[in-house]
């Protein structure tokens, strides 16, 4: 169910919504600031079913025709505009979906709601056209507008926003609901350690085949570097190259590894540790590499995101970092 329960951490946002909720006085407008994933959709969503509940209670029922129609996704009073372009969401699409069709009374529903994701991709015209409809709003229109950040949008469009930015979630509620939707415990701790307090990120990081491989790699690379030539590290180098690992991820997953090396070295506390299945491994590291070692390869690390970022050939950049752990070890 997609009630205001869903809403995950951002607690003055939930309080917020449950308020309008409680008064049925929802504002004409709202931003909703924040990347991918933070939940800027759920949130959307879970005030929208609950404003349209037949039961007008806190929660929605579940039940009822309209929880109905928005789970199913065709209630006729809840609209999620679209567009065709991947770039850009053009003025004659927020015209027909939103401009036009707001004119248009709600069907059986006391509100019409317009939900926006990509927001930012409104280019200027389109922005324009919905601005008429937000000044001058019908009493039944709601509208959701979904973007990056607030600056993505023109200050006119903003000015007549409710705006709020999604803030990032501990790890620990990051984890808590992974676990929720069955992800083995150690798993969930490195997804959300790994998605920087980002749930869709985190969801998609436990299921992707793609990051477990790229795990493994990793994993292995470390596990053998003291005991390879360099040819074969170079290979596994261009492996991660060739499989398309996304360069930043590789480097966080390394950089997690060394910090729970450093931890247990520190305090021989396994809890601590993120990749508790690597628990052999790390014990290995913390015992053969001096806290300024472990040190040295985190500076490494973060030398090495600088060069990928100054677009420094991936493979030269890379095979030096695993060099340097190497030489450390």
């Amino acid at each position: 169910m997609s009630g205001l329960h869903r809403i995950l951490g951002n607690e003055q946002i939930k309080a917020y919504f449950e308020n309008v909720i409680a008064q049925r006085q929802p504002a004409h407008a709202y931003l909703l600031a924040g990347q991918p994933g933070m939940g800027r959709r759920t949130a959307a969503d879970a005030v929208a079913m609950t404003l349209q509940c037949e039961a007008h209670g806190p929660q929605p029922c579940g039940e009822c025709r309209s929880c109905r129609q928005f789970l199913a996704g065709t209630h006729p009073d809840v609209k999620v505009v679209t567009h065709e372009k991947p770039g850009v969401i053009s003025v004659d699409e927020i015209r027909r979906q939103v401009v036009s069709d707001a004119a248009i009374r709600p069907y059986y529903g006391p509100y019409k709601i317009y939900i926006v994701p990509q927001a930012e991709k409104m280019n200027q015209q389109a922005q324009n056209a919905l601005l008429k409809t937000l000044e001058e709003p019908p009493a039944y229109a709601v509208v959701f507008l979904l973007a990056s950040g607030a600056q993505t949008l023109l200050p006119t469009i903003r000015s007549r926003c409710v705006s709020f930015t999604m803030a990032p979630l501990p790890d620990d509620v990051v984890r808590a609901e992974l676990i929720r939707r069955g992800v083995r415990e150690e798993e969930a701790a490195l997804a959300a350690a790994l998605s920087r307090g980002n749930l869709g990120q985190a969801i998609e990081t436990a299921s992707s085949e793609k990051a477990a491989g790229m795990q493994a790699l990793i994993i292995g690379l470390l596990r053998d570097v003291k005991d390879r030539s360099i040819a074969s590290l170079q290979e596994e180098v261009r492996a991660m190259r060739e499989h398309g690992y996304d360069a930043d991820a590789c480097l966080d997953r390394i950089a997690l590894f060394i910090r729970d090396a450093l931890m247990y070295k520190a305090t021989k506390d396994v809890n601590l540790l993120v990749m508790k299945d690597e628990l052999r491994l790390i014990r290995r590291y913390a015992d053969k590499v001096s806290f300024e070692g472990l040190e040295e390869i985190l500076q490494a690390l973060e030398r090495a995101r600088d060069r990928l970022h100054a677009n420094v050939n991936f493979d030269l950049t890379m095979e030096m970092l695993i060099l340097t752990v190497r030489d450390k070890l």
